[in-house]
């Protein structure tokens, strides 16, 4: 993971962070509380197949219960302490994602907290 600060130069705004990410679809970006940008390196084989299989187990537990939404480790959420971070998996309670509206669902979700799984660097 490499940590870039901006803050000499711009204060990026989530819209911002947004376009940067969408603009750059092939690097993982997140930002953290103190606005710096994070740049995440992929997986190696051992790890993605791990969090493959934890990512199936919260789908076929969701499909079962119908309980929410699960997102995989391309979503990135805004959290309430400012930081917009992707976890490798993440469940969000069915009425949470209702009180969303379609624009905040379609960009980073603002969420508030979320558990996160982080993958181990291979």
């Amino acid at each position: 993971m490499y940590t870039i600060n901006f803050e000499p130069i711009c204060q990026m705004s989530d819209e911002q962070f947004y376009q940067l990410c969408r603009k750059n679809p092939e690097i993982k970006f997140e930002r953290n509380k103190r606005g710096e940008i994070l740049i995440m390196s992929p997986t190696g084989g051992e790890t993605g197949n791990k969090n493959s299989e934890i990512n199936a187990e919260f789908v076929i537990w969701n499909r079962q219960t119908k309980l929410g939404k699960v997102f995989d480790s391309s979503t990135c959420f805004k959290l309430a302490n400012g930081s917009s971070r992707s976890p490798d998996v993440s469940w969000i309670e069915q009425s949470r994602w209702d009180s969303l509206t379609p624009q905040q669902k379609e960009k980073f979700p603002p969420i508030g907290a979320i558990a996160f799984l982080y993958r181990e660097q291979t």
